[in-house]
C-alpha cells in the first residue's frame, strides 16, 4: 500500500480554500460558492504530483464559523491538522480579522508541522495589504508564502514548485552512511563512560552497527579508555595499534564517539577515512542537510565579547562528570572565547525560546532523539531569524583544527559527489 504525503488546506470561510483544491487538482473536487460555509466536512482528493509523488489533498471547512455546527467543523479540522505532513494556509487579505489564522499557525507551530502561507487575491491590488498582515501574524516569519489567485490556472504551475521547493516530504530516504561498501571493515570507536546504559548500545552506535551489517560488510566494536589515551598511557595507545593491525583486511572507515575526537585525530592512520556518530546522526536526522552545519561553524571565526551560544540536546538524559553538552563543549567555549555567553536548551524547550535571534550560534546534539519533522521545524526557525547551526561532532573537530574539521567530513562529501 502506498504512503502518500498528506496535504492539507486550511482557512477561515470563502478564503478559497476549495478553489485552491480544485487548481491542484486540475478538477472541479470541491463545491465552490460564495455562500459561507458550504464545505461541511474534510473533502479528500487523492492526487499525483510530479516530483514529489502521490498525495492526499484535505480541503477543511472554514475555522471561524461561529455556532454549534462550526465547533464540530473546526474540531473536524483540528482533527485533520494533526493527520497532515504539509499545511496549506489560505488567506484572504481583504478580510478584517485574522484572528483565525494567528491560531492556525500556532497550532501548526506547536506541531512542528511545514506549512505555506496562501495569499490568495481577489483583486489585484490586495497585495498591498500583505506587510500589514504579517505584522499581525507574528508566526509568519517561520514560514514561506506565495501569493496567487486560486480561480486562475495560470498560477498551478506556481503553487507546485512553491510545494516542491519549501516542503520536505516524510518519505525522503536519507543513507545513514553512504560511503559504506559491502566487504569492508568499519571500526566504531565506542568509549563508554559513567553514563553509557547498561545492557544496550546508544541509538547511534546500534543504527551504524545494524546498517553497515545490512549493507553487507563488517561492523567492528573498539572501546577506547579515553582517560588513559588522553593522559599518554603507552597501554593504551598500544592496545589501539595492536587492534588495528589484527586486521588481515585494513577497515575502510573509523566512526568514532565525537568526545574522542581529539585522541582519534592523531590515532587513526591518514590512509583510514575518519567520522563520527554525532555528524552521521545529524546528517540523518536533517535528511541530508549537513552542509548546514558545517556552513555554521563558520560563527565561530567571527565571535565577539558579549555574543551569545546556545548548545541544544534533543533528550533530557541524566548527566554526570564530563557530559558532553553541559562540561566539555562549554569548557572549550569558555578556554578560547572567555567573554562568550553559553546557555543550554533541553528536549522541548528549543520551541519556548523567545529570543533566538539573539543567538550568534547554535551548537546542536545528533538528534538522534527527536523526530525529522522536528529538527525540519528547528532549521526552519533558526534560517527564518539568520542564526546558524552547527553540531557537537563538527564543533568538537573544528576545535581540533581545520585539518580535523576537513578530514571528519570527507567521507560526506565524497559520497555526496558520487550521486
Amino acid at each position: 500500500m502506498t504512503e502518500r504525503d498528506i496535504i492539507g488546506i486550511f482557512g477561515k470561510m470563502n478564503s478559497g480554500k476549495s478553489s485552491l483544491m480544485n487548481l491542484l487538482t486540475q478538477q472541479e473536487t470541491s463545491i465552490v460558492d460564495p455562500t459561507p460555509g458550504t464545505t461541511a466536512d474534510t473533502k479528500i482528493a487523492l492526487a499525483e504530483i510530479h516530483g514529489l509523488g502521490p498525495v492526499k489533498i484535505m480541503d477543511t471547512a472554514g475555522y471561524d464559523e461561529l455556532n454549534v455546527l462550526g465547533d464540530k467543523k473546526r474540531k473536524k479540522s483540528i482533527a485533520a491538522l494533526n493527520e497532515c505532513d504539509l499545511i496549506l494556509l489560505v488567506v484572504d487579505p481583504s478580510t478584517k480579522s485574522f484572528e483565525a489564522e494567528r491560531e492556525l499557525i500556532s497550532a501548526v507551530h506547536k506541531l512542528d508541522k511545514q506549512l505555506i502561507l496562501i495569499y490568495n487575491l481577489f483583486e489585484k491590488n490586495d497585495w498591498i495589504l500583505i506587510p500589514a498582515i504579517e505584522s499581525i501574524l507574528n508566526k509568519s516569519a517561520f514560514y514561506n508564502k506565495i501569493e496567487l489567485n486560486a480561480t486562475d490556472s495560470v498560477f498551478r504551475q506556481e503553487l507546485l514548485q512553491s510545494i516542491l521547493k519549501n516542503y520536505i516530504p516524510k518519505n525522503l530516504t536519507v543513507e545513514l552512511l553512504p560511503f559504506v561498501e559491502p566487504g569492508e571493515f568499519y571500526v566504531l570507536n565506542i568509549p563508554m563512560d559513567e553514563e553509557t546504559p547498561s545492557g544496550r548500545y546508544l541509538r547511534p552506535q546500534a543504527m551504524a552497527e545494524e546498517y553497515i551489517t545490512r549493507k553487507w560488510a563488517f561492523p567492528v566494536s573498539y572501546r577506547m579508555n579515553l582517560l588513559k589515551a588522553r593522559n599518554n598511557d603507552l597501554s593504551e595507545r598500544k592496545r589501539w595499534d595492536d587492534f588495528l593491525k589484527s586486521f588481515k583486511i585494513k577497515p575502510r572507515a573509523i566512526i568514532t564517539d565525537s568526545q574522542a575526537i581529539d585522541i582519534m585525530k592523531t590515532w587513526a592512520p591518514e590512509h583510514i577515512s575518519l567520522t563520527t556518530f554525532s555528524i552521521m546522526m545529524i546528517n540523518f536526522m536533517s535528511r541530508g542537510k549537513l552542509n548546514e552545519f558545517i556552513s555554521g561553524i563558520n560563527a565561530m571565526n567571527s565571535l565577539k565579547a558579549g555574543d551569545r551560544i546556545l548548545i541544544a540536546e534533543a533528550c533530557n538524559h541524566s548527566r554526570i562528570k564530563e557530559d558532553i553538552g553541559t562540561v566539555q563543549i562549554p569548557r572549550l567555549i569558555k578556554a578560547k572565547y572567555p567573554e562568550v555567553h553559553v546557555d543550554h536548551v533541553f528536549g522541548r524547550e528549543f520551541a519556548d525560546i523567545s529570543d533566538i535571534v539573539n543567538y550568534k550560534l547554535v551548537v546542536h546534539c545528533g538528534g538522534c532523539m527527536i523526530s525529522n519533522q522536528r529538527m525540519a521545524t528547528r532549521l526552519r526557525d533558526l534560517q527564518a531569524f539568520g542564526v546558524a547551526i552547527t553540531n557537537y561532532g563538527i564543533f568538537l573537530s573544528f576545535m581540533e583544527g581545520e585539518e580535523t574539521l576537513q578530514r571528519v567530513i570527507k567521507p560526506w562529501t565524497e559520497a555526496e559527489s558520487n550521486f
